[in-house]
């Protein structure tokens, strides 16, 4: 009789039983129906694994300043039409040149185009789910004394001179000008409140009380993009 390779892993499993439940049920059924028995434990050890499918309803949406959005839109304006053919180009050139499993050129230049592809997939991602919002713009007088996306307050702690911060978009982070993400700790703890409330900024480490002195909306300057030095692509000129 032909045994299989499955059933000779069950047959192995019911002959060298030490836990009692496989005890029990190797003496229940004989040996013609440990085949059927060899499904169930393949099934156990391995489950099936479906593919990963992203979680249905709306995209989280992505809050910007004008600023911060044009920035976006000029690193993925260089990336897809300066940077990515200069790469492309490499390659091309570097494919020629022999084994490529030791060119180092074209190693790294596929590496490179990896690297571009990658970010030009995210800011992609990141544009397309931009909700401008222009921290300078009017607002109704209820609106403009409350701190929202965009607002520049002024804080106190229980013990500390002034802070001032800027609430900017999870793109525009820059924590030595002040601008902290709508979507930090800090930034939720003041949202809402207006001058002279007091609201409670929760950390793992304590829960800190903090006075609001001032809420401002003004044009928050932000750097432009600017060409990584060591880019593939020619410089541009400017005026160009």
């Amino acid at each position: 009789m032909h045994t299989n390779s499955s059933t000779q892993t069950v047959n192995s499993i019911c002959d060298t039983a030490l836990d009692p439940d496989w005890v029990i049920i190797c003496f229940a059924i004989g040996p013609d129906k440990r085949e059927s028995m060899t499904n169930f434990h393949m099934r156990t050890k391995r489950p099936l694994r479906e593919p990963v499918r992203e979680e249905p309803g709306p995209k989280p949406k992505n809050y910007i300043t004008p600023a911060g959005l044009q920035r976006l839109k000029d690193e993925h304006r260089f990336l897809l039409t300066r940077e990515r053919p200069a790469v492309v180009e490499v390659v091309a050139w570097a494919a020629g040149n022999g084994d490529r499993s030791e060119n180092a050129d074209y190693l790294y230049g596929k590496r490179r185009l990896r690297q571009i592809d990658s970010r030009i997939r995210f800011l992609t991602q990141r544009i397309d789910a931009a909700v401008v919002v222009d921290p300078a713009a009017s607002r109704p007088r209820a609106a403009a004394s409350r701190v929202f996306f965009g607002a520049t307050v002024t804080y106190r702690g229980e013990a500390g001179p002034e802070q001032v911060v800027s609430i900017v978009g999870v793109d525009e982070v820059d924590l030595d000008r002040g601008y902290i993400s709508w979507r930090s700790p800090l930034a939720n703890a003041l949202m809402k409140a207006s001058a002279g409330d007091h609201v409670e900024l929760r950390a793992p480490a304590k829960t800190e009380r903090l006075e609001i002195i001032d809420v401002e909306y003004a044009p928050v300057p932000m750097d432009p993009f600017r060409e990584p030095p060591g880019a593939q692509a020619k410089p541009r000129v400017e005026g160009s």
